[in-house]
């Protein structure tokens, strides 16, 4: 049973979800927005909204946890330097979940998540 477990499974073993969050969060972050299903949205909403929160700390240990996070070392600092103008006056929300159309293949919820 898993009750009061509140990390989707996502159909894969701990550490293939780990990875697929860290892709996702990384590739988010990276171009703003991403297109994949809507329970691997939901999934990723989090880990985002988690790195930004780190990103508006901006400091040393907060740095080295969101490098040792996401896949990209320059990205990394690049969201530090932009994130303090960019979202320094929101407490959360960063993020937009948009359904779209089911994927044709398997009739999947696709959604749209990028960031605000």
């Amino acid at each position: 049973m898993r009750h009061g477990r509140r990390v989707p499974r996502l159909g894969k073993p701990a550490d293939q979800r780990r990875a697929l969050l860290r892709a996702l969060t990384t590739e988010l972050i990276r171009h703003g927005r991403i297109t994949t299903t809507k329970t691997r949205a939901k999934a990723v909403r989090s880990e985002a909204e988690r790195i930004i929160t780190l990103a508006k700390d901006g400091s040393l240990a907060a740095r080295r946890q969101a490098i040792g996070y996401l896949y990209d070392k320059q990205l990394v600092h690049a969201l530090f330097a932009q994130v303090g103008e960019r979202y320094g006056d929101r407490n959360g929300g960063y993020t937009r979940i948009t359904r779209t159309i089911s994927r044709r293949g398997d009739n999947a919820d696709m959604a749209i998540l990028e960031l605000t």
